[in-house]
């Protein structure tokens, strides 16, 4: 058991990823950057187009775990003028560095609810479109997040989750693993003062399902047309599942 194990048992798995979250709000997106050399964003991109918002058919897409607001700017920039975000954190530093990333701009478009993934706080059949980038590995019940993801769309509506996921190059694997152990908590101390939530992350991705078990998982909420798109070799994955 490593020593992020014994935090997590003693504060609780829900507690202690809340503490991680307010300790790099300010400097989350920054971290990201950093330890992908910007190609986040480029995931990020792709996500939005593999989603495809049509421009000329208004749609509500639900951000959970969307603190910053960067995927919810780039779902804003590709719908049309009458297609709205609502993006849920839990975390109430999250939140407030994403109103203000955001800013006036996007005031009318795009609103924050504070909430659980495994328990929305909103209707069944709310959205047109569901999306999870970077956090979905973060909450305690995976089953069931995927179970709310699939309650809160409407028949016919999208879910789409955006995670690292497992490399499928064995050099490029144990290269990723090594710069993951060594340089992401080292440039957490650097940049941010603090390595601890940054081995974390690490840990975190490491412990998360791969590609094919998180499918069969989607598959399990009820999901269907489940499919997967790796990036940048596995690095990072999409998954994609439709509510009948």
């Amino acid at each position: 058991m490593t020593a992020i194990d014994e935090k997590i048992a003693a504060e609780g798995r829900q507690n202690f990823v809340n503490s991680v979250f307010n300790r790099v709000a300010a400097r989350y997106d920054l971290m990201n950057d950093l330890m992908s050399a910007g190609i986040h964003r480029l995931w990020k991109e792709a996500a939005i187009n593999w989603l495809s918002p049509s421009p000329s058919k208004p749609s509500i897409l639900l951000d959970i775990a969307g603190g910053t607001g960067d995927l919810a700017k780039k779902f804003l920039r590709a719908a049309g003028p009458g297609s709205k975000v609502v993006i849920c954190d839990i975390n109430a530093s999250m939140i407030a560095e994403g109103r203000r990333r955001l800013g006036d701009a996007y005031r009318d478009r795009a609103a924050f609810v504070q909430g659980n993934a495994e328990r929305l706080p909103f209707r069944d059949n709310f959205a047109e479109f569901c999306t999870i980038a970077f956090g979905i590995r973060n909450v305690p019940s995976l089953e069931a997040a995927l179970a709310e993801a699939f309650r809160i769309l409407r028949p016919g509506g999208r879910f789409l989750c955006l995670e690292f996921s497992r490399v499928d190059t064995p050099i490029l694997d144990k290269l990723y693993r090594r710069y993951s152990r060594l340089v992401v908590p080292a440039l957490g101390q650097l940049v941010a003062g603090d390595a601890e939530p940054y081995r974390y992350l690490v840990e975190s991705i490491a412990k998360f399902p791969d590609q094919r078990r998180l499918a069969a998982m989607m598959e399990a909420a009820g999901f269907v047309r489940v499919q997967f798109r790796n990036l940048s070799g596995g690095i990072a994955a999409m998954h994609s599942g439709v509510k009948a």
